[in-house]
């Protein structure tokens, strides 16, 4: 294997049996699939199995997360690739009106992004699609009526749930900070706000770092949960004022404000886990009036230094920690291989009729996560026996 990307292909056991009977099955033969998605090898994986399945994909990556050596190797094998790695807004805008300017048959979106410019100008033959994320699923579905086509929900399937969000983004995420900052979590105060999926796997992968973690979360049942789980759940200003290190993973905007930069301790390091590169207000934390300097490194910290001495270290501008920063790695491939199944089954569930318009912005079948949780065990059995 010559590259990361041929390994993480090759490793993405799932995938490839799906490749294999898309080889000949054609569930997409003749048909066109939009996406808008981070472009990294494990996505590199996903979109190629769709073309194996005989779709033409066009395809345009997320903010700040698009890896050159993924839209290199997709180019390389068919798939369209719209725009590059960007972090401007209208940019990406512009890339997303593009993938959907051909009218394609079927959407896989990431953020909700692609179906609401879909419903701007929407057309007929749209069969539905999928939509990934938690926070695409907030947006969408007060425009259930609008879209009338079944639209699954990956991130509210049961696999999605305990195997990506609560394993997989918790590794990744302590693995992240460890990677950036090259500091050690033992006896740091970490504070994560939200207690999702998400947020669970990353209070529980830094409390087993031997870190310190407490839960922020508006909801109080969620609160209870965090406490009755082992994590300390102080008001807000008595978290952040403590903090070593704040994560963010709430799927919400302007989570941690301008407001919070007196809370802050001296050193203090801020990252986000959340889809959207809004959950920090980045651009109202560099522009306040007590910021006097602030520094850029190439390895994704930024440093504010506060009118007082206190610095504020902001990582890799605020996007997604785990896709960004010096060879970002994102969640597990075992992870993203159970994951991009239920994609592409769910996507071949649509695309042969096997939905219909009232599954729309509605959690992935179980039929579907039975296939796949059957094959992935298949897959483990098959292993046991050849070590024999």
């Amino acid at each position: 294997m010559g590259s990361r990307i041929e390994w993480v292909i090759e490793s993405c056991r799932l995938l490839s049996g799906i490749g294999d009977e898309f080889d000949s099955t054609k569930p997409f033969a003749d048909k066109c699939i939009g996406t808008g998605i981070h472009l990294e090898p494990k996505t590199v994986a996903l979109l190629l199995t769709l073309r194996r399945g005989g779709a033409e994909v066009i395809s345009t990556g997320n903010l700040g997360t698009t890896q050159p050596e993924a839209v290199e190797y997709l180019r390389a094998n068919g798939v369209e690739v719209l725009g590059r790695p960007t972090t401007d807004a209208a940019e990406h805008d512009a890339d997303l009106r593009e993938v959907l300017a051909p009218e394609p048959d079927l959407i896989l979106d990431n953020g909700g992004d692609l179906f609401v410019r879909y419903l701007e100008s929407p057309y007929e033959h749209l069969l539905g699609g999928t939509e990934e994320t938690t926070s695409g699923r907030t947006r969408l579905s007060s425009l259930r009526d609008q879209i009338h086509r079944p639209l699954l929900v990956i991130n509210d399937s049961s696999i999605k749930q305990f195997a990506e969000n609560f394993h997989a983004v918790g590794q990744s995420v302590l693995e992240s900070l460890l990677r950036i900052t090259n500091r050690g979590t033992h006896g740091k105060h970490v504070v994560v706000l939200g207690y999702g999926g998400c947020g669970k796997g990353v209070a529980v992968n830094f409390k087993n770092a031997f870190a310190s973690v407490a839960v922020l979360d508006p909801d109080p049942l969620k609160r209870l949960e965090a406490h009755f789980d082992g994590f300390a759940v102080p008001d807000r200003s008595e978290a952040l004022s403590q903090a070593d290190v704040v994560i963010t993973v709430t799927g919400s905007s302007d989570v941690v404000t301008a407001d919070d930069l007196v809370l802050f301790a001296d050193g203090v390091i801020l990252a986000n886990a959340g889809h959207f590169p809004a959950e920090i207000a980045t651009s109202e934390l560099r522009a306040h009036p007590s910021v006097k300097e602030i520094r850029n490194s190439t390895d994704g910290i930024e440093t504010m230094t506060l009118d007082d001495g206190r610095r504020v270290h902001l990582l890799t501008g605020g996007h997604m920690v785990n896709l960004n920063g010096p060879r970002p790695l994102g969640n597990s491939i075992e992870s993203m291989d159970l994951g991009f199944a239920l994609q592409a089954r769910c996507l071949e569930a649509v695309a042969l009729s096997k939905l219909d318009a009232s599954e729309v912005v509605v959690p992935v079948p179980r039929w579907i996560e039975e296939k796949v949780a059957n094959s992935y065990l298949a897959g483990l059995s098959s292993q046991r026996q050849a070590r024999r």
